[in-house]
């Protein structure tokens, strides 16, 4: 399954903490293109299935089963990618060096 670094769960949950969000649970996907890439995404949700909580480094989650596949293994990681520009990226597991970059948290 996905894992969470310390630094992703600590700004998640200082997302969490804002009054738009509070109390909703962190939604994370992912799908596969036509052309083999995986596409990542994130954000705070309301609507789930009964199968889709999971918890992940102190950090609840809703993950659909149709995304289950594409995060094995996959970090998500909350990293300075440039002086002042902080972002939460995926990393897979198949390159410890290749990153994508995902959507602000809403």
């Amino acid at each position: 399954m996905i894992k969470i670094t310390d630094s992703a769960a600590a700004q998640i949950r200082v997302a969490n903490n804002n009054p738009d969000v509070f109390d909703l649970i962190l939604r994370v996907a992912a799908y596969q293109e036509d052309d083999g890439a995986v596409n990542y995404g994130m954000g705070f949700d309301t609507e789930r299935e009964a199968d889709e909580h999971v918890v992940v480094n102190g950090i609840q989650l809703l993950i659909a089963a149709s995304s289950t596949p594409y995060l094995q293994g996959v970090t998500l990681d909350f990293v300075e990618m440039q002086p002042g520009d902080l972002r939460f990226i995926f990393i897979p597991p198949y390159s410890a060096e290749e990153t994508i970059e995902s959507s602000p948290t809403e």
